[in-house]
């Protein structure tokens, strides 16, 4: 199902944005970010589904979200998002990325 790609917030499109930029393992991972948006907009359910168990309060406070997918990234990373419905299309909302160490920790494992 196709969607429209929105960043969590303002913050978080600069940080993407600076990623373009800045050392060479940033570009990396702004090229990657750019390949899950593109794969996002052709599906937005690409990624793997959170069970709503394993939501992080921070998410639900900050976003009000009710669902969490993660898409994982090369190297280890992940990007967290969320799947909402307008009544007129599909929006996927990045809320985050991180390496592997820093997903453990967020989701206690």
């Amino acid at each position: 199902m196709k969607s429209v790609v929105h960043f969590g917030d303002e913050k978080l499109k600069q940080a993407f944005e600076k990623l373009k930029d800045s050392r060479v393992e940033d570009k990396m991972l702004y090229e990657w970010i750019v390949r899950a948006t593109q794969d996002l907009e052709q599906n937005a359910f690409c990624g793997i589904q959170v069970p709503k168990r394993l939501i992080p309060k921070l998410y639900i406070d900050k976003y009000g979200i009710d669902n969490l997918w993660k898409y994982d990234l090369p190297k280890g990373w992940r990007l967290l998002y969320s799947v909402a419905n307008n009544e007129v299309c599909i929006i996927s909302i990045i809320l985050e990325w991180m390496n592997h160490k820093d997903y453990e920790r967020r989701f206690r494992y």
